[in-house]
């Protein structure tokens, strides 16, 4: 089962993109980011979300990071 919100790498410039059942929702720059596209999504208590693989995939880079690479 692949999870229906996706976090990708973070981006040159920092921040992440994120797309939910393929669809893109925006740039998060910090995890209160991923939560709005989530709640705009009609995800309400998402914080939970966050960390279970089967709601967010974590694409790239360590979960909950957004910088840019180094």
């Amino acid at each position: 089962m692949n999870a229906p919100v996706v976090v990708h790498h973070p981006s040159s410039a920092g921040g992440r993109a994120v797309t939910i059942n393929g669809e893109i929702a925006g740039l998060a720059r910090d995890d209160s980011d991923l939560i709005e596209f989530l709640r705009r999504a009609g995800l309400y208590d998402c914080e939970y979300a966050l960390d279970n693989p089967n709601w967010v995939e974590w694409r790239g880079g360590q979960a909950h990071h957004y910088e840019a690479p180094q």
